[in-house]
């Protein structure tokens, strides 16, 4: 049982990744109802409660930070095993207000998404301080369109070279786990413009490969260092 928490208040992608856009909330006796994308996986997210996906969230930071509560306090997950958080880029106040409003359950850790270049990789050491001086523990470091392979000449390109090693350098001089490489593929793209599921519609794919590879090394780290409680992620 997981439940996908989006807390990208001003760039909700989350709807339409998982093929839910123009799905709404409803509210029952228990509190907010997540949408569901199958039974096993419930999503929440402010993208649920715009009158159009083209709607702009222009608030500041209390009023961000009171939504954030009320998602964790006022929505019925029901029991789950996963409690995912998708956060936006940066460390602001919806990372902020997530840490400190779950200090008290324990969270798993942080898995931290970068490119291999090198400007994307100066942001993402600051998500890595970020972590350390909250003492939010780090999982590991997911490295994104790393490589393209042509599916024609099998030729792998580096569409953003790493410069100064990639994520795995990044990770060694750190000392953080890299979870994997996911390499470009054009479908998943496309997937997440659909609303459709990556890993069903290109099984084959090296990247279906990578991913599944991440989720195995993620789902080890929880079983040995989370309790039996929700794994917050």
């Amino acid at each position: 049982q997981v439940a996908l928490l989006d807390i990208d208040i001003c760039g909700p992608s989350i709807p339409k990744m998982m093929g839910l856009e123009g799905e709404q909330v409803h509210q029952s006796g228990s509190g907010w109802s997540p949408v569901y994308v199958e039974e096993n996986l419930g999503v929440m997210s402010v993208g649920f409660l715009l009158s159009s996906p083209d709607d702009a969230v222009i608030w500041r930071g209390p009023k961000k930070n009171g939504l954030i509560k009320q998602f964790l306090r006022d929505v019925d997950w029901g029991e789950v095993d996963y409690l995912i958080v998708d956060t936006p880029p940066g460390t602001s106040d919806e990372h902020l207000s997530i840490v400190q409003y779950l200090s008290a359950s324990h969270v798993a850790g942080a898995v931290i998404v970068t490119t291999p270049q090198e400007v994307s990789l100066q942001d993402v050491r600051k998500e890595i301080n970020f972590c350390h001086k909250v003492k939010l523990p780090i999982i590991g470091v997911v490295e994104n369109m790393s490589g393209f392979v042509c599916p024609k000449c099998k030729k792998e390109s580096q569409i953003f070279p790493p410069t100064t090693g990639g994520a795995e350098k990044m990770c060694q001089n750190l000392n953080v786990s890299l979870l994997g490489k996911v390499p470009l593929d054009p479908q998943i793209g496309k997937s997440c413009d659909k609303g459709q599921s990556f890993l069903s519609e290109a099984p084959e794919s090296p990247a279906t490969s990578s991913y599944r590879n991440i989720i195995q090394r993620i789902q080890e780290y929880c079983d040995l260092h989370c309790s039996q409680e929700e794994k917050i992620i």
